[in-house]
C-alpha cells in the first residue's frame, strides 16, 4: 500500500480545451492556505449549475484550502450586432399617448431618445450561446475538472514534500537541544543548594551556625520543584509522535499544529522552572529559548500543510 503524500495547501493548475461548437475554454484552479475548505467559483453567465457539481467533486479530492475555480470562454467570433426591438418602442409610444389623453395634455410628443434608452429596446445578437452549445460547453468543462484537480494536487504534494523535509530538519535540531538540556539537569540541585546557601548567609551572616543538613533538605525540595525531566520526557514523546505523523502522510496539518502547541506548553513550563538558576547556567535559558524558536519555525511551516 503506497503512502498518502503530505500536501501543501498552495497550488495552481491550468487546463485548456475546446468545447463543441469550436469554443475554446480555460479552466484554472488556484489554492492558498485556509483553516477549512473554502471554495469560490467564477463561472460564465448561465453556467451556475456547474458549481454544485464541482463542489461535490472538489470535496472528494481536497480537504483544506481556499480554492478559486475560474472558467472562461474564448469566443473568436465578431462582435455581436445590436438588435432593435420595435415592439418595445411602440408600446412606449402608445402608453405615452394614452397618458397624455387621460390627463388632457396637448402638444406633448413622445421623446424618442428616452424610448431608445428603455430596457429591452436593444439586444445583442448571439450574446449567449444556444442551449445545445451551452450544454456542450458544460459537459466539456465538467470533464476537464478531474485532470485539473490531479494537476493541482500533484503540485500541492510536491510542495508538501519540501515542507516535510524542512520539518524533519527542524525536529532534528529540536531533539538535539532537548538532549542537551537533559544533560544539564544534574547541575540543577547543586545550583539550588548554592543559591539557598548564599541567600541564608546574606540574611543571617557568616557567623551564624548554619544547619547544613537543613539547607540540603530545602535545596532538594527546590530542585525537585525545578526538575524538568517530566517536561523533557513529554517533549521527546511529542517529537516522536510528530515524526510518526510525517511518515504516515495524508491530512496531518491540524494534528501537527496541535502537537506543536503541546511542545510550546512544555517548553514554557521548563523555562519557568529553571528561571531561578539562569545566572549560574545561562545555557539552560538559551536552550529553552532555542527550543521555543524551533517550535515556532515548525509552526510556520505546518500552517501551510493540508
Amino acid at each position: 500500500m503506497s503512502q498518502v503524500p503530505i500536501r501543501s495547501m498552495t497550488g495552481f493548475a491550468r487546463l485548456t480545451g475546446v468545447a463543441p461548437g469550436n469554443t475554446p475554454f480555460v479552466l484554472t484552479l488556484k489554492s492558498v492556505n485556509h483553516r477549512y475548505l473554502d471554495l469560490q467559483f467564477y463561472l460564465p453567465n448561465g453556467m451556475d449549475a456547474l458549481e454544485m457539481l464541482w463542489r461535490k467533486t472538489i470535496k472528494e479530492h481536497v480537504v483544506r484550502g481556499h480554492i478559486e475555480v475560474r472558467l472562461s470562454l474564448q469566443r473568436e467570433s465578431a462582435l455581436p450586432a445590436p438588435q432593435y426591438n420595435p415592439a418595445a418602442v411602440k408600446a412606449y409610444v402608445e402608453a405615452f399617448r394614452a397618458a397624455s389623453s387621460e390627463h388632457k395634455l396637448r402638444g406633448v410628443q413622445p421623446d424618442l431618445n428616452a424610448a431608445l434608452r428603455l430596457p429591452g429596446v436593444w439586444s445583442m445578437e448571439n450574446s449567449r450561446p444556444e442551449e445545445d452549445e451551452q450544454s456542450g460547453i458544460e459537459l466539456a468543462a465538467a470533464a476537464a475538472l478531474p485532470p485539473a484537480l490531479e494537476s493541482l494536487n500533484a503540485m500541492r504534494a510536491q510542495e508538501g514534500h519540501v515542507l516535510a523535509e524542512e520539518l524533519k530538519r527542524i525536529l532534528s535540531r529540536l531533539q538535539e537541544q532537548v538532549d542537551e538540556l537533559s544533560s544539564l539537569r544534574s547541575g540543577i540541585q547543586q545550583a539550588q543548594t548554592e543559591r539557598l546557601d548564599r541567600k541564608m548567609r546574606e540574611m543571617l551572616g557568616d557567623t551564624f551556625n548554619l544547619d547544613r543538613d537543613r539547607i540540603l533538605q530545602e535545596a532538594a525540595l527546590l530542585a525537585e520543584r525545578s526538575d524538568i525531566e517530566e517536561e523533557l520526557a513529554r517533549l521527546r514523546a511529542h517529537i516522536d509522535q510528530f515524526l510518526r505523523l510525517l511518515r504516515q502522510g495524508g491530512e496531518v496539518g491540524k494534528k501537527l499544529d496541535f502537537m506543536l502547541q503541546e511542545m510550546t506548553r512544555e517548553a514554557n513550563t521548563a523555562l519557568s522552572k529553571t528561571g531561578s538558576i539562569a545566572i549560574r547556567s545561562l545555557r539552560i535559558t538559551e536552550l529553552g529559548l532555542a527550543i521555543k524558536s524551533e517550535i515556532e519555525k515548525a509552526r510556520e511551516q505546518v500552517q501551510n500543510l493540508e
